[in-house]
């Protein structure tokens, strides 16, 4: 049975929240209770007298089921540092079975968890773990989220050959169109759909207001 999914990118700042909150909105169509986690959140915004990280905000508003912050964003670090740098800077250590603990607390209240990672497949968490070491750790299947731009069909295919080289499942990937400006978009997202041997689960035209509804979205069967 679909319980979640583990969203990665190529890339810092390729539309992985985005990303996460499309899925959230199509998942929320069949199942009642989905949520959306941000284990670890660097970079934190003013938020209704305190500070919040965006991504996490974000998250929350495409999320049906409302839990407290200490479970869908455990560790929120104020600088917009790689995670191990700002935890460092903020006197923290981040720790995966915490971060697995809070998932396990989430999912036990929710049909549908859509977990996002920090930055890029192996974004260092301290001097030993990396976001990578974090997925493994759920074991829920992960999603791609590919910015549309030069440079990308080779970040795709080696981030693909490292989630693989990992033991995990590429259940599918997300083109996000961030460059409106690339050249052969058609004939690179041809070449990603042949060559990434995971099925694209949502195409997200590129919009000066991202809108997580305005995305062409196909669910796996067993999602939904």
């Amino acid at each position: 049975m679909f319980k979640g999914c583990f969203i990665t990118g190529i890339d810092t700042g390729i539309g992985k929240t985005l990303g996460s909150c499309v899925l959230l909105t199509a998942l929320a169509r069949h199942h009642a209770k989905v949520v959306g986690m941000k284990p670890i959140a660097s970079g934190l915004i003013p938020h209704e007298g305190g500070w919040a990280s965006e991504d996490a905000l974000a998250l929350r508003a495409a999320s049906t089921l409302k839990v407290p912050p200490e479970l869908d964003n455990p560790i929120s670090l104020p600088d917009p540092l790689s995670p191990h740098l700002a935890a460092a800077r903020a006197g923290r250590r981040i720790e995966l079975p915490l971060l697995v603990e809070r998932y396990h607390m989430l999912a036990a209240q929710a049909d549908v968890v859509v977990v996002e990672g920090a930055g890029g497949w192996y974004v260092p968490l301290n001097e030993r773990d990396m976001m990578s070491d974090l997925a493994a750790a759920l074991g829920l299947p992960v999603v791609l989220v590919v910015g549309l731009r030069l440079g990308c069909l080779n970040h795709a295919m080696l981030t693909a050959e490292a989630i693989r080289a990992k033991g995990l499942t590429l259940a599918g990937w997300v083109a996000n169109h961030v460059d409106p400006e690339m050249a052969c978009v058609d004939e690179n997202l041809d070449w990603l759909k042949a060559h990434l041997g995971a099925p694209l689960l949502a195409d997200i035209p590129w919009q000066a207001q991202p809108d997580p509804a305005c995305a062409n979205v196909h669910l796996p069967a067993d999602w939904v």
